[in-house]
């Protein structure tokens, strides 16, 4: 059965991308536009990993990690940011249960071999 990966950002270009990339790397991927629709993907169905933009447009992506990691402690988090990240968001992602974080800059193989790794992770 195919990992199911989540992903969770406002900006179509980028879900589309990421839906294509992962699953010609053999991944099941399914996308939400929105906080609000995030929340009611993931109440409907269960994700190996979700990939969260720090900044959506109906939410801050902090906020939305701690509400995932509440109602779904086990879901790994890694978080995505084209703004970059400074030590104070990183620690508040930690500290919120983040299990990773990407750059939207950085090289989409990078993004695949942080994805690979935290779904290892028992």
């Amino acid at each position: 059965m195919k990992q199911h990966i989540l992903v969770i950002d406002d900006e179509a270009p980028i879900r589309e991308l990421l839906h294509s990339y992962f699953d010609k790397h053999g991944y099941a991927v399914s996308t939400a536009g929105s906080a609000a629709e995030a929340v009611q993907i993931t109440a409907d169905h269960r994700f190996d990993l979700a990939i969260l933009d720090v900044v959506l447009s109906d939410a801050d992506g902090l906020e939305l990690l701690s509400n995932l990691k509440r109602t779904h402690p086990e879901l790994p988090v890694i978080m995505m940011t084209g703004i970059g990240f400074d030590d104070d968001l990183l620690r508040e992602a930690k500290q919120k249960g983040a299990a990773g974080y990407v750059s939207k800059t950085s090289p989409l193989p990078k993004l695949l071999e942080e994805v690979q790794g935290v779904i290892r992770r028992p």
